[in-house]
């Protein structure tokens, strides 16, 4: 909710500013990244295509956990039977065996995961065709400034806009 607050004050500046720019005035438009790449049915398979994957990897992390949890069970139950190096070494293999699951959730899930590097591979392309035709319709329709109404982010700001080099001067850099 902070960050939308962020985003809707950010965008009002914006358009507060572009609005009352004494220079000119400014073209502001928006869309919907969100309703767009559900129009397009390559991203729609390309979807599909990471939730099977995602399940998949859940349901193998899901049989190994089944499997520690039958260990930890015969553990607990025959335990006191076995002499000490019997339950160490099972101790140990449970605990290697919750290590493999954690080292298997990093590698699936992780911000570098084959999850998220599948996503690189299916949606990146289209959402790079997405960018690509967002702006030529900018530059041809001369908009200063396009949000995306799904996310309140700024997809696209005329570089003639920024006066990030007027805030520095201003500042003595």
């Amino acid at each position: 909710m902070k960050k939308l607050s962020t985003y809707l004050l950010l965008a009002g500046v914006i358009i507060a500013v572009a609005f009352w720019a004494p220079k000119s005035e400014s073209k502001i438009g928006h869309v919907d990244t969100e309703y767009i790449l559900k129009k397009i049915p390559a991203y729609q398979d390309a979807q599909s295509e990471l939730d099977n994957l995602a399940k998949q990897y859940h349901e193998e992390i899901k049989q190994k956990a089944k499997i520690v949890d039958s260990l930890y069970k015969v553990y607990q139950r025959e335990s006191v039977l076995w002499p000490e190096d019997l339950k160490r070494q099972k101790e140990d293999e449970i605990v290697n065996k919750e290590k493999e699951i954690k080292e298997l959730q990093k590698k699936y899930f992780a911000p570098d995961g084959l999850l998220a590097q599948k996503r690189e591979e299916l949606i990146k392309p289209i959402q790079d065709n997405l960018y690509q035709a967002l702006k030529e319709v900018a530059e041809d329709g001369n908009y200063d400034y396009i949000f995306d109404k799904a996310t309140g982010e700024i997809l696209y700001a005329r570089e003639q806009n920024d006066i990030s080099d007027i805030v520095l001067k201003k500042m003595g850099y």
